[in-house]
């Protein structure tokens, strides 16, 4: 009888972390193909079957598959993550294939050539992304990353508010670690320049949540003199600006959420109600996360070392499933979570103020803010007390 190889490995510290465990496990692994899967990921049985094949392309290092949410109507965070996750599996990823860019592998869900890994010196320690540091050199040694958006991979979001604030805290801070690491490098490669210009800001982009704080924050006492900046000629015209900015944000989710290949067989009217009810909240609830996320930002570029808080995993499959007294949920009330609670305070201020000068030209978006920063700290502090 033919058996299958299958070894567990457990090891005694966690000497870096996750790309420690990946780097120690290829010592183990036998293939010329390596499969990687976080612990809430469910592979399907033709996984190997369908992503294998492309692999006859020599210059392929990578195929990486688009993520499903088993428990995306969990809750409303759950509901939310899956909308904006699939913005970038749908159009980013897509995007950057059929334009010649620079993808990422999203540290599971994919499977790599051996000898790419090797290529590109290693999985190293020195950033909290692991997933996004190598891509980038894999990229810059010649090899491809091949996304397969027909290819999904269950897996499950974090329902409970401080263990999705670590997760994002990881993905932000490992961002402005690889930029700050790989910009250099970037920049000197033989790259085109599309490409350069296209991965700077990909490595920047965790770093806009720096200039949504200072604009958010900065926009109430600019609500004071507004009518004096006019005058010294500040344009009218912001707000139409604005508005074209956002209905372009408007697409993209639009495109993603309703013709996305996992929400294709869902009722159409369904999805549109949905994604109507669904998109300022999640707009609010970004600009809400944007202390927190600064606060990793920063520490990336200013070097400050943290260790790899792993996200917990709940085996949540249906609204009757709880995460509450897990062993892993965090019990410590951080300083970022009072400061939401403080600046959702400032914005609801800021809309109050607002009707007593009679501006009222920032009061939906102090408004939208005074609301996310508001939720954020709510539910931080409401599941803290269910850990």
């Amino acid at each position: 009888t033919q058996g299958y190889l299958i070894e567990q490995v457990t090891r005694e510290k966690r000497q870096g972390f996750k790309a420690g465990a990946l780097r120690d496990g290829l010592a183990f692994a036998k293939g010329e193909f390596i499969a990687i899967f976080d612990a809430d990921f469910v592979p399907k049985a033709d996984f190997l079957r369908r992503t294998l094949p492309f692999f006859k392309d020599e210059s392929v290092g990578v195929v990486q598959t688009r993520w499903e949410h088993i428990n995306e109507d969990y809750s409303l965070i759950t509901q939310l993550q899956a909308l904006q996750l699939n913005v970038h599996f749908t159009v980013e990823q897509v995007g950057r294939m059929q334009g010649n860019l620079l993808l990422q592998f999203n540290g599971t869900a994919g499977l790599w050539r051996r000898q790419t890994i090797e290529d590109a010196g290693g999985w190293e320690a020195d950033t909290l992304t692991e997933d996004l540091d190598l891509s980038i050199r894999a990229q810059l040694a010649g090899w491809h990353i091949c996304f397969r958006e027909e290819i999904g991979s269950p897996s499950e979001l974090p329902a409970e508010m401080n263990s999705f604030k670590a997760q994002q805290f990881r993905w932000m801070k490992g961002g402005a670690e690889t930029a700050r690491k790989m910009l250099g490098t970037l920049w000197r490669s033989s790259l085109s320049l599309p490409q350069k210009i296209h991965g700077t800001s990909h490595l920047l982009a965790s770093t806009v949540f720096v200039f949504v704080l200072i604009t958010s924050i900065s926009s109430v006492p600019l609500l004071f003199f507004l009518s004096d900046l006019i005058d010294l000629g500040f344009s009218k015209h912001f707000f139409t600006y604005f508005l074209a900015g956002l209905l372009s944000i408007i697409a993209i989710y639009y495109v993603a959420n309703i013709q996305s290949p996992a929400n294709r067989q869902r009722y159409f009217g369904k999805s549109i109600l949905r994604f109507l009810l669904l998109f300022p909240v999640f707009l609010a609830m970004s600009m809400g996360m944007a202390l927190h996320n600064s606060v990793a930002v920063l520490e990336g570029w200013w070097g400050k070392k943290s260790p790899f808080v792993r996200t917990p995993k709940f085996n949540l499959k249906t609204a009757g499933d709880s995460f509450v007294k897990h062993k892993y949920l965090s019990r410590k009330v951080s300083w970022t979570t009072i400061g939401e609670g403080v600046l959702a305070l400032y914005f609801l201020g800021a809309v109050v103020g607002a009707f007593y000068i009679q501006n009222t030209t920032f009061v939906i978006f102090h408004l939208m803010l005074a609301l996310g920063y508001g939720a954020i700290f709510y539910y931080s502090l409401r599941h803290l007390r269910l850990a």
